[in-house]
């Protein structure tokens, strides 16, 4: 569905999306990675748990959240992608830690 443009392999770096290895070129964003091998569900809504994908890919909607190298709620539209970074779908809704509760 989405190509990339005047692709170069000389910068193509390895990441990992939910244990499959991707390949991604250095610089591109996350979101347009994954959708460039074909993903588009990036999270589940916290409430009526449908899929969720990226929408504005400028960083206002916050539908392309995905957990990065073990953080969650990371916009991969804004994110670029680093050599052996590992990208997990988001499942759940972030709870709050206790020393935040005032």
């Amino acid at each position: 569905m989405f190509d990339r443009f005047n692709e170069n392999k000389n910068s193509l770096i390895k990441i990992e999306f939910d244990g499959t290895v991707l390949d991604a070129l250095e610089g591109e964003m996350v979101a347009s990675v994954l959708m460039a091998a074909g993903i588009m569900n990036f999270r589940d809504a916290p409430v009526s748990n449908t899929p969720r994908g990226p929408y504005c890919m400028m960083g206002v909607c916050f539908e392309c959240l995905v957990e990065i190298d073990g953080v969650g709620h990371q916009q991969a539209c804004l994110v670029p992608v680093r050599s052996g970074m590992s990208i997990k779908r988001e499942k759940a809704k972030r709870l709050i830690s206790d020393d935040l509760v005032c």
